[in-house]
């Protein structure tokens, strides 16, 4: 049975897996209408770094002959996937957003790339990342509206999910790269708790604070996505030899009672810009018997400095190389990164990351009464141009303490730009925020389709 490629385009990935099951379509057709939707939008969008449509489509073929035999399976079986460029990939280059890495071929998967293929998922290319996965901006834009950034380090990954031009990508964060990108890009986005996706093969920036996050269009893919990707890897200092939580059961499974939220505007909250702050007053009055405000502890805006003085000595340590032989090739902001980080003294190193236990403790009372925190994913929608990939400020926190974190595309600046709700939950409790982030977003919706 023929179907419309626009309207497989459109289909979220547990959608288009059950149809595949049900042989209303080859893995061969969805890959050419992917491809297509490439074609008529890639101009303008310019997610990718590496696409090579033939090798999408012999990937395509291989699954339908192993359908054929009888060997289909795997969660994410012929579902094309993106992959941001700092994630090592066996047959596609891996250039780290840099001239300095141009060309470079690693000839291994990463960790999460073997399980995307033992899982049946396809590499569908090479997402752009910003240089190093730093703040220097790539070449991509916007889908909603292309004199706008995308946000970063994730551009790729979230603008093609976006565009419709895959249906799930893979990225990173170490400090606002998967969750800021989501907001700007209106897609779903997850970051996931310290160590449940291992971080093996992936570009080095800080290993206190690295993640590999997804993103997706709906709760339900990402969810899918995170699971299949999730699970012990001995080579990843922070994972854990522990079984891997039922995200995507959680993800789709009704609460039991209706979940109470706490409500973080973060000491920040008058750098948000004003369509936002309107935005979030009507979500909040939405949410009004379920959300509380909560106010954090002082010490938590000092977390900002916190994680910078640990992320700029990461960079300096882990980018030595790039620094001593290629730094007239690598941006100012990223020069100077390097160089604030180089002169970090091993106390303030140890003095700030000394914080997070203490810090994650006094969380330990929010999530003893909620079930997750709600805060802004962003200071506002997409700032207008290119030369920014926007402020990460309102990740900072929970990524500093490693704790789960999801943009919810749920609302709109007054420019018609998205808007997204980050919510927040316990460090390693990410089942619980799934299902926690399933009533919000019913909940908007039913407001949003029932107005009183």
């Amino acid at each position: 049975m023929k179907t419309d490629a626009t309207l497989l385009t459109a289909l979220g990935a547990n959608e288009v897996r059950a149809r595949l099951d049900a042989g209303e379509f080859s893995v061969t057709e969805y890959a050419d209408a992917l491809l297509s939707r490439v074609d008529a939008v890639e101009p303008t969008v310019q997610a990718w770094a590496h696409l090579d449509p033939d090798h999408v489509r012999a990937q395509a073929a291989r699954a339908d002959e192993a359908r054929a035999r009888g060997e289909s399976s795997g969660p994410l079986f012929g579902i094309p996937v993106g992959v941001k460029d700092i994630i090592e990939t066996a047959d596609l280059p891996t250039e780290d957003g840099t001239v300095l890495h141009a060309a470079r071929l690693t000839h291994r998967d990463a960790d999460v790339v073997s399980r995307l293929r033992l899982a049946g998922g396809l590499v569908m290319g090479k997402t752009v990342t910003t240089e190093l996965a730093t703040y220097a901006p790539g070449k991509t834009r916007n889908p909603h509206n292309p004199a706008h950034t995308p946000g970063g380090s994730s551009s790729g990954s979230a603008a093609a999910v976006a565009a419709g031009m895959v249906p799930l990508a893979i990225g990173t964060q170490t400090n606002g790269s998967v969750i800021r990108p989501a907001s700007f890009c209106g897609v779903y986005g997850f970051k996931p708790s310290a160590g449940l996706i291992s971080r093996s093969g992936v570009l080095v920036q800080s290993p206190p604070l690295d993640a590999v996050g997804v993103f997706g269009r709906t709760l339900d893919d990402v969810a899918l996505l995170a699971q299949t990707l999730a699970g012990h890897d001995t080579r990843d200092a922070l994972s854990l030899p522990r079984a891997v939580p039922p995200l995507l059961r959680l993800a789709t499974a009704d609460a039991v009672l209706a979940p109470t939220l706490a409500w973080v505007a973060t000491p920040f909250w008058a750098r948000l810009a004003a369509d936002a702050q309107l935005a979030f007053g009507e979500l909040l009055e939405v949410l009004a018997g379920r959300i509380a405000p909560f106010e954090l502890p002082a010490t938590a805006a000092e977390a900002v400095g916190w994680h910078r003085t640990v992320m700029e000595a990461d960079l300096a340590g882990s980018f030595d190389m790039e620094y001593e032989r290629g730094r007239e090739q690598l941006s100012p902001s990223l020069r100077e990164q390097i160089e604030r980080g180089r002169a970090v003294t091993a106390v303030a190193y140890r003095q700030a990351l000394a914080r997070v236990p203490v810090l994650l403790e006094g969380f330990d009372a929010v999530f003893g009464h909620y079930d997750a925190i709600v805060t802004p994913a962003a200071l506002g929608t997409a700032p207008e141009g290119l030369a920014s990939t926007g402020d990460p400020l309102m990740c900072t926190l929970w990524t500093f303490l490693g704790m789960p974190a999801l943009s919810l595309p749920l609302l709109h600046g007054q420019n018609g730009l998205p808007l997204g709700v980050q919510l927040v939950g316990r460090r390693g409790d990410d089942a619980r925020l799934l299902r926690t982030a399933r009533w919000l977003v019913r909940t908007v919706h039913d407001a949003i389709s029932n107005p009183t």
